[in-house]
């Protein structure tokens, strides 16, 4: 069986490549081939038990998705995407790669013929409601900006293509990754891994929000469990409904300054400065910070670990190769 990862240059991309080509399986079928894709070229993980091609390509560009996908493909990753800032103030490019990019994708698996299982993954922005909304399995997404509105879209299109046979897909609504190791990006939520990165690289970080402020987390190492989960469930399981909430972790601002200090010490805290940003405000502001998770937990998705082991994972994991990426 094939499997195929988009957006694979990227960290959460690698960490999937890696964890499967450590395996060698998803869930009980084994690993015979990889397709890596994404705009740049990834590179191969180290020690795949199996071939790894590696394409550059345009993933709204339906000729080269059909190049990422075969008769073979059991499993595609879709992380390909433009993030949540970017999408907002590039709402053509948003539009292109976040919808655009998916229908082409999901048009070369129906082409291929091997009903793959496509795992999407969504995002916390598809809902809204603010600080005070708690969302459940059953809450309707409404997004409050582009970003969120070309996952939703996404979220269609995959139930859809499964509805109709053509894939047997599921969505995960992603919380935010914390920490993301490398440099800062142009998600809005970008400043929730920089106030856990940059002091333990000695530079400053800028904070846009209060500390009251509440999100929705997730660490690398748990993103890339569920990830991995997903592409192994039974598809009977999941029914009609393909949409995920997975059990991610509510901290505020001030829980992770707080975890900041115990690890890093009262230094790492002073790198930490308060700079109004009024567009990612408005952006991340409507992002609920608390969601039940009780389906995700019924379908053998892991819960998360705390927040002081979510900083100590990427210390461990993480932060050599973010200061090499800086030197």
């Amino acid at each position: 069986m094939r499997v195929t990862i988009t957006g694979a240059a990227g960290f959460l991309g690698r960490k999937v490549a890696a964890r499967l080509a450590l395996t060698g399986k998803v869930g009980a079928r084994d690993i015979t081939a990889m397709t890596l894709f994404d705009m740049v070229e990834p590179k191969p993980p180290a020690g795949a038990p199996f071939p790894v091609t590696c394409l550059s390509g345009d993933i709204a560009n339906p000729a080269d998705c059909a190049r990422a996908v075969d008769r073979d493909t059991g499993v595609v990753v879709h992380l390909a995407a433009v993030v949540s800032a970017q999408a907002e103030a590039d709402f053509d490019l948003g539009w292109r790669v976040n919808l655009d990019g998916t229908r082409a994708l999901l048009e070369a698996c129906r082409a291929s013929g091997a009903r793959p299982r496509v795992v999407f993954t969504s995002s916390v922005a598809t809902f809204s409601g603010g600080q005070d909304a708690v969302i459940d399995d059953a809450t309707r997404p409404v997004p409050g900006n582009s970003y969120g509105a070309q996952k939703a879209a996404g979220e269609l299109l995959i139930h859809d293509y499964t509805r109709k046979g053509y894939i047997d897909g599921v969505t995960l609504r992603l919380p935010t990754v914390v920490v993301r190791p490398g440099r800062p990006n142009r998600a809005a939520s970008s400043f929730a891994s920089s106030i856990l990165r940059e002091p333990f690289l000695g530079e400053e970080a800028f904070l846009p929000v209060p500390e009251s402020f509440a999100l929705w987390i997730a660490s690398p190492r748990a993103a890339t469990d569920w990830l991995v989960h997903a592409a192994a469930l039974d598809g009977k399981t999941l029914g009609l409904d393909r949409g995920i909430n997975p059990p991610g972790l509510t901290v505020t601002v001030r829980d992770m300054m707080l975890v900041l200090q115990s690890v890093g010490g009262h230094a790492a805290m002073r790198l930490i400065s308060r700079m109004e940003d009024k567009e990612v405000a408005a952006i991340v502001g409507a992002w609920p910070a608390r969601f039940s998770d009780a389906r995700a937990k019924a379908l053998g998705f892991r819960a998360h670990e705390g927040l002081e082991a979510l900083v100590r994972a990427f210390l461990e994991d993480d932060l050599a190769e973010t200061k090499a990426m800086r030197a």
